[in-house]
């Protein structure tokens, strides 16, 4: 089995599991690969960088120094996206409160003025995210950088 990190047309990330990478075109080509937010059919695999486990029997001092990194989008037009994406983040970072996993509830306090006005952002599942805007609360997800851990 492969795991694949997928984007929509509107940009909505997700993942998927396949067989291999011709199950995936197989399913891509059949309609079968739809956007679990949106249910588009344009979707297409994310850049993703292999993961590399370290052996199990060598403890934690003894492994090398590593660096994070992060691997870009060659198309010059994709890399423009891939930072207008970093922008989004820190702008939305540095503009609002992290709430994390309490996302939903605190969302729903501010939308019945239960809570102050104020933005907010955290974590929420998509059934939650669903769920909140089949209550008029406008919720939206930050799609996924390369650097965010595959």
């Amino acid at each position: 089995m492969i795991r694949y990190d997928l984007i929509c047309e509107k940009f909505h990330a997700f993942d998927g599991w396949f067989r291999d990478s011709a199950a995936f075109d197989e399913q891509a080509v059949a309609g079968l690969v739809t956007c679990p937010v949106c249910g588009s059919l344009q979707v297409e695999k994310q850049l993703m960088t292999p993961g590399l486990p370290v052996r199990a029997n060598r403890c934690r001092e003894e492994a090398p120094q590593r660096r994070q990194l992060a691997a870009g989008p060659a198309d010059a037009k994709m890399r423009e996206l891939v930072e207008a994406v970093r922008r989004l983040k820190a702008h939305v970072e540095a503009n609002a409160d992290y709430v994390g996993e309490r996302f939903p509830e605190e969302a729903r306090k501010i939308h019945y003025e239960e809570a102050e006005a104020r933005a907010i952002y955290g974590e929420a599942s998509l059934e939650e995210a669903a769920a909140l805007n089949e209550e008029g609360i406008d919720v939206h997800p930050l799609p996924k950088l390369p650097e965010d851990g595959n």
